[in-house]
């Protein structure tokens, strides 16, 4: 029984130790030892952290840059570190490489320049061995490869950070994709992350990195993601779940689980081939309509978000290909998110608050999402939310970009209080992505447009049927007093328990008072000088008498000097009375 297929072309072998040669390098990367070193782990990652905060702390000052510091150098420095980033957080493996991932929807954490590149950030590293693949295989289900399979490549199809992907048969005579997971992954895991651990804490004690930053909690979140998304069986579940939801769907084409052939490191999944959704010239040359798969693309999204609440929050052109009769085939569940029903009631009462460019309402349903920080003095965040309202709403709904919308406040949300929740964030780079592929696809497409009967939908539902203009203007503008008014009490009662608690500021300016306290120092200063400048008089005098005429001549014009401040000194007291 062979367990590799039999090569019927000199140009597949060809291939095949092509892609051997290029995989197939253990010892390619230090994490990528199977005895690593703890300590050596530990001095690798501290020293990527201190260089980093290194080079945070030169971007500040000004003597660091040629010729002085202008936006444009700040900006083109920034670009080179966040390609210095990327590059080392691929060299320091799958922990980071994921972090790296995530970080890259925290666009309320870092600049722009650095959120743009870690969202390249790809799994680019060396594939394991097959006789790895083949122990945990065997170790995993409990029986030998030959028993399991009737024939399995050897040659890995897909490779990434967690893990690789294999093709094989089984017995049964089905096709299938076999995904295994990297050997010692979890070990690598717990040691990172326990190093990681000491870094969030020394960030969050950090007097400017820690303030309004709450690490422990980004990194709670990052330790969940990255455990879920190791746990093979999770990701069954998920895919299973996904399948269920498209199943009256002919045009989505999701992997069946086998699950007989999977365990917590081995997933075994239908193997369904397609031309991935970016090869735009294999597409046209498959006679596949581009345009209706752009626009199946982001339906396919939109009703996982808005109709079943549970959405594949990685949806980047790799995990989505087309099959030979167009349908749309989604691969990789394992970052996958949900919205809870209180979630899309809140998000609901945002969409309307930007309908009708009520920055208020965005605020609030904003700060109940978690999204926003309250803050003792919210009118800069109000005032920004404001500015983007009246910058976007201005153009029709169709016409509005995604990436410009996302791009746009995530500029606001850099440096403020907002807390974009995960899910916030993978969606919105999701749209984004679909938008680039979208347009790739077919240049005059728009997200929106698409998107347009789904939010009018939501509108309908949500405010009731469209009348006339006036009316719905009249009616908006009474529902908006009467919730005012009936709100007052509520607001009356919150500032009162913040007065009882302390928490409200009150700032009093006197002008009396501060005109008062400003004479009183001018004339404290007048005071000194006349005192200093009598001092320097006599020490003059003294010094010529006994025939130190350098010394007596240095001591006059130093008084002569003080003499004149003196004097404007009073003049200005002279003018400031007079003013007031």
């Amino acid at each position: 029984m062979s367990l590799s297929p039999p090569v019927k072309s000199s140009v597949k072998a060809k291939a095949d130790r092509k892609r051997s040669s290029m995989v197939y390098k253990d010892n390619a990367y230090r994490w990528n030892r199977e005895n690593y070193s703890r300590n050596r782990r530990f001095f690798d990652i501290w020293t990527f952290v201190l260089s980093l905060m290194t080079g945070f702390w030169l971007n500040k000052k000004s003597w660091s840059y040629p010729g002085g510091a202008t936006e444009e150098k700040r900006k083109a420095r920034r670009k080179e570190q966040a390609v210095w980033i990327r590059n080392t957080l691929l060299e320091l493996g799958p922990t980071f490489i994921k972090v790296g991932q995530l970080f890259s929807t925290r666009a309320d954490l870092f600049p722009s320049e650095y959120v743009d590149e870690l969202a390249k950030l790809q799994d680019k590293v060396p594939a394991f061995s097959y006789e790895q693949t083949k122990n945990i295989i065997e170790q995993e289900l409990g029986k030998t490869l030959p028993e399991l399979f009737q024939n399995f490549e050897p040659i890995p199809i897909a490779a990434a950070s967690l893990g690789q992907v294999h093709k094989a048969t089984l017995h049964s005579g089905e096709t299938v994709a076999v995904k295994v997971q990297r050997p010692g992954l979890k070990k690598l895991f717990e040691i990172d992350l326990t190093i990681l651990k000491g870094i969030t804490r020394y960030f969050q004690s950090h007097p400017e990195l820690g303030k309004g930053r709450d690490w422990l909690g980004i990194y709670d979140e990052c330790c969940r993601i990255l455990w879920e998304e190791i746990e093979y069986l999770n990701e069954g579940r998920n895919a299973d779940t996904f399948r269920r939801n498209f199943r009256d769907r002919d045009w989505v084409k999701v992997p069946r689980v086998y699950w007989r052939y999977t365990s917590p490191r081995v997933l075994t999944l239908e193997y369904v081939p397609g031309i991935k959704i970016s090869h735009y010239e294999a597409l046209e040359a498959a006679g596949l309509d581009r345009k209706v798969l752009a626009r199946q693309g982001a339906e396919a999204y939109l009703s996982q978000l808005l109709n079943d609440g549970f959405f594949h929050a990685d949806p980047h052109p790799g995990n989505i290909a087309v099959s030979p009769n167009g349908s749309l085939i989604f691969y990789d569940f394992g970052m996958m998110g949900q919205i809870r029903t209180d979630v899309r009631k809140q998000l609901m009462k945002t969409l309307f608050g930007i309908a009708q460019k009520d920055a208020n309402q965005v605020v609030a349903s904003l700060v109940e999402l978690g999204a926003l920080a309250p803050t003792d003095d919210m009118g800069p965040v109000r005032r920004s939310i404001q500015y983007m309202l009246d910058h976007f709403m201005d153009q029709p709904f169709e016409n509005q970009s995604v990436s410009a919308i996302s791009d746009d406040l995530y500029e606001i949300a850099y440096d403020q209080p907002f807390r974009f929740p995960a899910t916030f964030t993978f969606v919105m780079r999701a749209f984004s992505t679909l938008e680039g592929v979208g347009k790739g696809l077919d240049p005059e497409f728009s997200f929106m447009e698409v998107a347009k009967p789904f939010a009018m939908e939501i509108m309908t539902n949500g405010n009731g049927s469209q009348g006339n203009t006036f009316l719905n203007e009249l009616g908006r503008q009474a529902a908006q007093v009467s919730t005012t008014a009936l709100g007052l009490p509520r607001r009356l009662e919150d500032t009162l328990d913040k007065l009882e608690r302390g928490d409200i500021r009150m700032r009093v300016r006197s002008i009396e008072t501060e005109r008062l306290l400003r004479r009183q120092s001018n004339i404290g200063l007048a005071t000194i000088y006349a005192l200093v400048t009598c001092t320097l008089t006599l020490a003059a005098t003294l010094l010529l008498i006994n025939h130190y005429l350098w010394l007596s001549a240095i001591a006059a014009i130093s008084a002569g000097a003080l003499g004149v401040v003196l004097i404007r000194t009073i003049i200005q007291l002279d003018r400031y009375d007079k003013t007031f």
